[in-house]
């Protein structure tokens, strides 16, 4: 198993039963023997899937967070997604988070194993004053924001609230040929949430990872995230 700068690698052996990683891992035998029942009750509730080796343990990650085996056929991935956000991650990319959600969601001892800075642009004056201005979402102005700073190409970009954001995105792709690394693109709601994620999976020049429908939300994105790390941690 492959360790990170700075960070030992953990060994398996006698005195390590557990055999987890120590940035993804839980810190407690207790921890771990929870997740890892709740991991064989949810295989065995699944069965055969249809997912690839890499895309399981996300979409395993998600059912757990989500607590709804149903939402297994709705998790959607592009054939080069895992292999693209765990290169991201590797590389340092950055994190663009639709909301703080998402941003305070992810773990600092897991962004800490390739040095990923996450940001978000919700609280940003500008943003709020453009979308007063504009008539638009706070949402879309700060996808535009993170756009004229140069945040985008190469990032991880995680929208789990806001099908705006989402659709923003996927203009600024077409127009201004702005390239993210990855889109997780899990926006909940009823509103446009469906049709910004049909619009990701039809338009998208960059590889993206979702859930179809109405479901969706910040903690899924976080999961999602987090699922990539530990794929890209232990190699």
């Amino acid at each position: 198993m492959r360790g990170c700068a700075g960070l030992p690698t953990q060994k398996r052996s006698e005195e390590n039963p557990l055999e987890r990683n120590p940035i993804t891992g839980h810190e407690v035998a207790a921890g771990t023997a929870i997740e890892d029942r709740s991991f064989a009750i949810i295989d065995a509730l699944i069965g055969t899937h249809g997912h690839t080796a890499e895309q399981w343990p996300i979409v395993r990650r998600l059912i757990h967070t989500s607590g709804d085996p149903e939402i297994n056929p709705l998790i959607q991935f592009h054939p080069k997604a895992v292999r693209a956000g765990i290169q991201a991650l590797q590389s340092g990319c950055t994190i663009l988070a639709d909301v703080k959600m998402v941003q305070v969601g992810l773990s600092p001892r897991r962004l800490a194993a390739y040095g990923n800075r996450v940001v978000n642009y919700l609280s940003d004056p500008k943003v709020r004053a453009l979308a007063k201005q504009e008539e638009t979402t706070l949402s879309v102005q700060a996808m535009r924001s993170a756009w004229r700073d140069g945040v985008l190409d190469g990032a991880i970009v995680g929208v789990g609230n806001a099908p705006t954001a989402l659709l923003e995105l996927i203009q600024l792709m077409r127009n201004e040929q702005v390239r993210p690394a990855l889109i997780i693109g899990m926006p909940v709601g009823f509103v446009s949430a469906a049709e910004s994620k049909e619009a990701l999976k039809l338009g998208s020049p960059v590889p993206w990872m979702m859930i179809e429908g109405t479901k969706g939300g910040s903690p899924l994105v976080v999961a999602a995230i987090h699922a990539l790390i530990g794929l890209a941690v232990e190699g």
